[in-house]
């Protein structure tokens, strides 16, 4: 599998940890790491190292490092290993995993991990059975819902136990889902969010998947796979709409500028912390936010990372228009099905008469950002933000 994931799983190393299957999300599991009524023996500790092997879904890497660190735990007390350097995210973040457990006693470990797989396996057996026929799996999308109905491809993100925090696999399931609408009978594209947020950008933890060419390596691919999610943005074809059904954060908010409408519900926020995260902006924000908003706008989002409500991002241009949440979802689809309508044909000459004359410029930018960003990523200003990112999601 790519991205953090299959790394992770290919250095944990034992039999603490589960193959790479498919992405899946389970809601926060809650560890009690006080001493327990109830003591696991040996064997059922290893039927549950066994039980792991045999998960059907990929748990994510935040209950990998509780899987890890219980592991370790159990079978060699305290943490006795010295910390890894701050370039080594993937060994940093098991080494913090396991040091977080402080003195607890081996069997309460040992308990605890039992108690774990014991409720990942009966997540996952759940999860298989209640959803037997999902569109996605049928498509081949683990990450997205994709499905094309009434002249309308609609393209879900589907991550929302993570906030539809979009992972590197993710990045490379969108454009797919992407290119085939380009392609497919339908008259629009439409492009949402399951769950509370419509999507909270780039998962951090992708910065985790560290090459054997080392964090440059990392840097330079991180900076093709961006140049190529925006130029599918840039180059799409048809109507492209964005629904955005709850907060926006990061990329999915600089690239709305390469939208032809972007509807919103009121309760949604569109947020750009690039300076919080030692960052630059990305998705041709650059060039497309001072034209929508002007320059002094679009520097308090860009640089100052102000977050604007919906009702600010519509007076802005950012947004098309925004309705109230409790009817957003009926009054968009029923506009959308009246566009679905119209002459498809038409409508994809009238897109090209009006972003032909940009594309190229556009890419120029696009191509720009993306060789800033590769520089950045290496920056002691970023690596910083990241980690502390990841240190506070791997505490247990």
């Amino acid at each position: 599998m790519a991205g953090v994931a299959g790394r992770l799983a290919r250095r944990w190393g034992r039999r603490a940890v589960p193959s790479p299957l498919q992405v899946i999300s389970f809601p926060s599991l809650q560890l009690h790491l006080s001493g327990t009524a109830m003591r696991a023996s040996q064997d059922d500790f290893e039927n549950a190292m066994n039980q792991v092997k045999l998960l059907k879904k990929d748990p994510g890497n935040e209950v990998k490092l509780k899987l890890y660190a219980l592991y370790k735990q159990a079978t060699e007390g305290p943490c006795n290993m010295p910390k890894p350097g701050v370039f080594d995210f993937i060994n940093k973040a098991k080494w913090d995993a396991w040091n977080a457990l402080g003195s607890l006693p081996k069997e309460t470990a040992r308990q605890n991990y039992v108690d774990l797989v014991s409720s990942l396996s009966s997540s996952s057996e759940s999860s298989s059975q209640g959803k037997p026929g999902m569109d996605r799996e049928q498509q081949g999308y683990e990450n997205l819902v994709v499905t094309s109905e009434d002249g309308i491809t609609k393209i879900m993100f589907n991550r929302p136990a993570r906030k539809n925090a979009i992972s590197t696999q993710m990045y490379q399931e969108i454009m797919l889902a992407l290119k085939a609408a380009s392609k497919d009978d339908s008259t629009i594209t439409v492009v949402t969010g399951n769950g509370d947020y419509y999507c909270s950008g780039n998962d951090l933890a992708n910065f985790t998947d560290i090459p054997p060419g080392g964090v440059e390596e990392k840097a330079k691919q991180s900076a093709v796979m961006l140049r190529d999610f925006v130029g599918t943005f840039i180059d799409f074809p048809k109507p492209l709409i964005a629904v955005v059904n709850g907060p926006a954060v990061g990329i999915s908010v600089t690239i709305l500028g390469l939208f032809d409408a972007v509807y919103a519900s009121d309760r949604a926020t569109f947020h750009t912390p690039f300076s919080h995260l030692g960052l630059s902006p990305e998705g041709c924000a650059s060039y497309t936010f001072p034209k929508i908003m002007g320059p002094a706008k679009a520097t308090e989002m860009l640089i100052f990372g102000k977050k604007l409500t919906a009702g600010e991002a519509c007076a802005q241009g950012l947004v098309t228009e925004v309705f109230p949440d409790s009817t957003f979802q009926k009054e968009v689809w029923t506009r959308l099905k009246a566009y679905s309508k119209l002459p498809p044909n038409s409508m994809r000459i009238s897109k090209q008469v009006i972003r032909n004359m940009e594309k190229e410029k556009l890419h120029a930018v696009n191509a720009e950002e993306s060789s800033v960003l590769q520089e950045r990523w290496l920056s002691d200003e970023c690596i910083n933000a990241t980690m502390n990112f990841l240190s506070k999601r791997s505490k247990l």
